[in-house]
């Protein structure tokens, strides 16, 4: 695998958790619901050179706008600054419109219907669109955070994957911006067959990506899974 539309790619397993969050979601829904979030991603005018914002908060809709807009080529942010100069915006309803976009910015939010209707709503917008994807354009030179290439987060994620099991259950106790928490607690368990928890709502795991004490035995560092920048 060289690049995240490999690993999404991957998620076939309809038996097989992927996210324990509100509920847990099967790697086949997971992968359905990522190419859903691509889809509607692609109306929002994402592609490469246009960036995606996500703001850092631990939900299923997060991860799938972070891989529906790897899919598409986008480098993805997360935690932006209040202003922000993606093409998308994503997060909240409620918190997006604390938030300054540039022109012909697109917001995309969940949970709260959004009042704007100029807003895309994920529950609305996203789960009708087309559970298929075309062929993913993307190669391993393509950036996906900022400064790094998908193969350089995915050769990351595949050292870190080879610490965990099956098994495993990867609470993301670690903010998704740092690149370090994306390969640790999110690339790396779909790698290695394990899944990520998201807390509080998808409980303990068996292992945490933090900063700072966590209540699984296991903890990997953010910064011991960071990827080479490479852009």
């Amino acid at each position: 695998m060289e690049t995240v539309a490999d690993i999404v790619a991957s998620l076939d397993d309809p038996d097989r958790p992927v996210v324990h969050a509100d509920r847990v979601h099967d790697a086949r829904e997971f992968r359905s619901q990522t190419y859903k979030t691509g889809n509607a991603l692609r109306h929002c005018g994402v592609r490469e050179e246009a960036g995606v914002a996500i703001l850092d908060v631990p939900a299923p809709a997060a991860l799938q706008t972070f891989f529906g807009a790897a899919l598409l080529g986008a480098t993805v942010e997360f935690g932006p600054d209040r202003v922000v100069e993606a093409r998308v915006l994503a997060g909240p309803t409620v918190e997006l419109g604390e938030y300054d976009l540039p022109p012909g910015g697109q917001r995309v939010g969940w949970g709260e219907p959004p009042a704007d209707p100029s807003w895309t709503y994920f529950e609305r917008d996203v789960w009708s669109e087309n559970p298929t994807f075309p062929e993913p354009s993307v190669t391993a030179e393509t950036e996906l955070l900022a400064g790094v290439t998908h193969g350089a987060a995915v050769e990351a994620a595949r050292r870190v994957a080879e610490e965990y099991d099956a098994k495993d259950r990867v609470a993301v106790r670690a903010p998704l911006a740092e690149p370090g928490t994306v390969v640790a607690g999110v690339l790396a368990p779909l790698l290695a067959g394990a899944s990520i928890v998201l807390p509080p709502a998808g409980g303990a795991g068996t292992v945490a990506v933090a900063t700072d004490d966590a209540p699984e035995d296991r903890v990997v560092a953010p910064a011991d899974a960071a990827p080479s920048p490479d852009v």
